[in-house]
């Protein structure tokens, strides 16, 4: 799909650069850009993927590493 934006030079100048250098084009590199902001904005998917990542982990078997964990867990402002 085709859209239109506007955005500051500055912003513009630093993308044509990354844009370059990474030997992609500009719609590429928006595109890119776009779906990494979402991504990082859906708090559902970043819920899934650290649930997916810590079944991936398994549980500690260091009781040590475990209990610290859980010390510094319960001390942490979610």
């Amino acid at each position: 799909m085709k859209t239109a934006v506007s955005i500051p030079n500055d912003v513009f100048q630093g993308a044509e650069r990354l844009a370059r250098r990474t030997k992609k084009s500009r719609s590429q590199l928006f595109s890119d850009a776009v779906k990494e902001y979402v991504a990082r904005h859906a708090p559902e998917d970043v819920t899934e993927t650290m649930d997916r990542v810590c079944s991936e982990l398994g549980t500690p078997s260091d009781k040590f590493v475990s209990s610290a964990a859980r010390r510094i867990l319960e001390r942490s402002e979610w």
